[in-house]
């Protein structure tokens, strides 16, 4: 065999010998690295699921024991005791009348991990009354829903009557938890009262009432029309925002005609719009109600208040106190 032929033997032989050796290495090294390098990746995700599953088991423990807290006791019959005690003594701040309801216990009802307990309440008395009874139970610190409210007429005037189920939870079994004493956040002179007098603006239970007919001379003709005139005559009707611009819309009750302003708008005599205020307030006609919104005027070196719904005419003057922060 000639010195060539054998250069090219040995070059053969030599790379089979390393394709066979890179066979080997793969099946008795790299073949079960990558078989545990999977494992490894599976393992790693259990591990991460099951760290999830933990930390949500401690969030949902926690948030289980938060609502225990708020319970009115672990034992049923305890924790209707004390519901029922708790509607007693609400009926009586609301300046009701404990004679003029009935309470009702109602079956528990079997959930999951919990009863379900509670009364059917029934009563009569003011609207008012019967609003701030709503209010307190509503804002009670204690775990609970008010459920199938509904008001009707009384045989007496002035009167109305009320229906709804106030319905709580005992936790079965209960987890163990630290007791705190719970007390109401809001009271009938805290502002989130104020909005609930919505109820009673609307007051639609009040009988009808047919509108007198409109005035006439003596001869039989209708008397002449006493439109407003000037100020009296310009009502804001709306305070609403475009692309994060305040805009003000004043409508002409004689004229039937709204027109739209923006701050730094003249209204001839009646001043310059400066800005619109949308920080909830008491109402200045009627301090149980909220105002949401007011336009800002100014007149000469004075700053005036006109709330949404009223006319320029009742516009009312501003201490410097009183001006928006900005």
């Amino acid at each position: 065999m000639e010195k060539r032929e054998k250069i090219l033997v040995g070059i053969v032989v030599g790379f089979i010998g390393v394709v066979v050796l890179g066979l080997a290495i793969h099946s008795v090294f790299l073949k079960p690295l990558k078989k545990i390098d999977q494992e490894t990746k599976l393992l790693r995700e259990k591990i991460a699921k099951i760290n999830t599953e933990r930390r949500e088991f401690f969030e949902a423990e926690d948030a289980l024991k938060g609502t225990a807290q708020r319970t009115f006791g672990t034992d049923i019959n305890e924790a209707s005791a004390r519901s029922g005690e708790m509607i007693t003594k609400q009926i009586a701040l609301a300046g009701l009348d404990d004679a003029d309801f009935t309470r009702l216990p109602l079956s528990p009802n079997v959930l999951k991990g919990a009863r379900q307990i509670g009364w059917s309440i029934q009563g009569k008395g003011s609207l008012e009354k019967i609003v701030n009874l709503l209010f307190l139970l509503q804002t009670s610190p204690q775990a609970h829903r008010i459920e199938t409210i509904s008001l009707a007429a009384s045989e007496k005037a002035g009167e109305v009557k009320v229906r709804f189920l106030y319905q709580t939870l005992v936790l079965q079994p209960a987890p163990e938890f630290d007791p705190i004493e719970l007390k109401p956040k809001f009271t009938l002179e805290s502002p989130e009262r104020f909005a609930y007098n919505a109820i009673l603006e609307r007051d639609l239970l009040r009988p009808y009432i047919k509108a007198p007919p409109p005035p006439q001379h003596r001869d039989g003709k209708p008397a002449p029309s006493t439109a407003p005139a000037g100020p009296e005559a310009l009502k804001v009707v709306s305070l609403s925002e475009w692309e994060g611009q305040p805009e003000i819309h004043i409508r002409d009750v004689n004229l039937n005609v709204t027109a739209r302003y923006r701050p730094g708008d003249k209204l001839k005599e009646n001043g310059e719009i400066v800005a619109v205020d949308y920080r909830p307030m008491p109402s200045p006609r009627n301090p149980l109600l909220l105002s949401h919104s007011r336009v800002i005027l100014r007149i000469g070196e004075e700053f005036w208040a006109v709330e949404r719904g009223e006319s320029l005419a009742q516009k009312r003057k501003l201490e410097a106190e009183q001006w928006p922060p900005r």
